[in-house]
């Protein structure tokens, strides 16, 4: 018994990254993608890689590329529009037997999560025997897809291992190494890391973990408070940040659009503002909430590459895509000089739940929450916008993406056809 406890960690934290997600699911599904350079983009039009297999990388195509960038490298690329609500089907399944391991499953993203497996120990063994455990259930659930994991007594140092062998790969870091171990890995490999943290290192000569572990903490910590004593901690693996399960409630719902290059017509940008002022509506019904502001917003094109945008407080009613599109373009006749638009977005919050609130302000037509209901219904069954104002004929034909808040359950989950 003595030796089975002297080999268990005082905390033990796995990251799971299935490798190119989108990409490897894709060559699940068609056998003539396997082996062959994929890049995966929003539509079959769409222009940027979401992501790529990794014999795409293998020639230096990058998630994030250009398609005509990614094809001057690699002439062979094959093209694949994005399937959103396949990639969110795995994931779910995925994430959910992750807790036939642990419990304490926090959803990092759609392709990521962390475990804390410190209080199995006893039950399946030893953390890389878990890790090995992991796999297993992943390759059962997901159809054999590769997945890299990190292995270590902290989240930071964990989703740092994890990175570490790719693709299918497997890095173990005990929580007596790690400081050893991080010394030489690039700061940039630290999760939370940004780009104004990092020049300010950089002034320090501190590049890699093992220098800023070699700063005074009030380096970082007078310029940067908590953020600055997290990185500091992270850096020697002494970070304590917990695997947090509960997602919390959403602070905001949003949705944004590209729209096509040199944009500048007021009629197609009022479209796709109308767009995503329903889609916000839709969403925030289908969770029974009100939101007490909304943000607009456009992103102008060349020569003025700047955003732009106006707060709108709302009166906590039922919500209406009508009345959050007249917010948007009053905001455009007040902001907008017709400079070329690449991107429109809209944005509600301080939400609140809807149930027992008596709405102050309630909609003046006493048959709205009936009309909302019933499109809602339909739309539910059929598709998004099965029912719609009829100026969204002329909406983008992009398919939806997968936000970064997807969770698997919850407020975050829903995926439109």
């Amino acid at each position: 018994m003595n030796a089975l406890i002297t080999r268990l960690w005082p905390r033990a934290i796995l990251h799971i990254d299935m490798n190119a997600f989108f990409a490897s699911v894709e060559q699940r599904d068609f056998p003539e993608l396997r082996g062959r350079p994929v890049g995966v983009t929003n539509g079959e039009v769409g222009t940027t890689l979401i992501t790529c297999s990794y014999e795409a990388r293998a020639a230096g195509v990058k998630t994030g590329m250009r398609v005509y960038e990614a094809r001057r490298l690699c002439p062979g690329l094959i093209q694949r529009p994005a399937r959103p609500r396949v990639y969110a089907a795995i994931s779910t399944r995925i994430m959910h037997a992750l807790r036939d391991v642990s419990p304490d499953v926090e959803v990092f993203s759609v392709d990521e999560a962390f475990i804390d497996v410190t209080h199995c120990q006893r039950l399946h063994g030893s953390p890389e025997q878990i890790a090995h455990l992991a796999r297993a259930r992943i390759h059962e659930v997901s159809g054999g897809l590769p997945c890299s994991i990190g292995v270590a007594g902290t989240k930071s140092t964990a989703k740092i291992a994890s990175d570490m062998k790719k693709p299918n790969g497997l890095t173990v870091i005990p929580p007596w190494e790690t400081r050893e171990r991080l010394a030489d890995v690039p700061m940039r490999k630290v999760c939370g890391l940004g780009p104004n943290i990092a020049e300010f290192l950089s002034s320090y000569g501190a590049r890699t973990c093992g220098d800023v572990a070699r700063l005074p903490l009030a380096v970082l910590a007078r310029r940067y408070g908590v953020t600055g004593k997290y990185l500091w901690l992270a850096c020697q693996g002494k970070d304590t940040e917990p695997v947090t399960p509960d997602v919390a409630p959403p602070q905001s719902i949003g949705h944004g659009k590209v729209l096509p290059p040199r944009t500048a017509a007021a009629r197609v940008i009022e479209i796709y503002l109308r767009h995503m002022c329903e889609k916000v509506a839709a969403r925030l019904r289908r969770y029974d909430m009100q939101a007490g502001q909304l943000y607009v917003g456009l992103r102008l094109g060349a020569p003025h590459h700047e955003d732009i945008g106006q707060l709108f407080t709302l009166p906590y009613a039922s919500p209406d895509g009508q009345r959050l599109f007249e917010l948007a373009r009053e905001f455009l006749r007040r902001r907008w000089r017709g400079a070329a638009v690449t991107h429109v977005q809209v944005t509600a919050s301080q939400l609140r739940s809807a149930s027992g609130q008596l709405e102050f302000f309630p909609a003046a037509d006493p048959r709205a929450f009936s009309r909302f209901s019933a499109i809602d219904r339909i739309n539910a069954r059929y598709g998004e916008f099965t029912v719609a104002p009829a100026t969204l004929l002329e909406r983008s034909t992009m398919p939806n993406v997968i936000a970064p808040a997807w969770r698997p359950d919850g407020h975050r989950q829903h995926i439109p056809d």
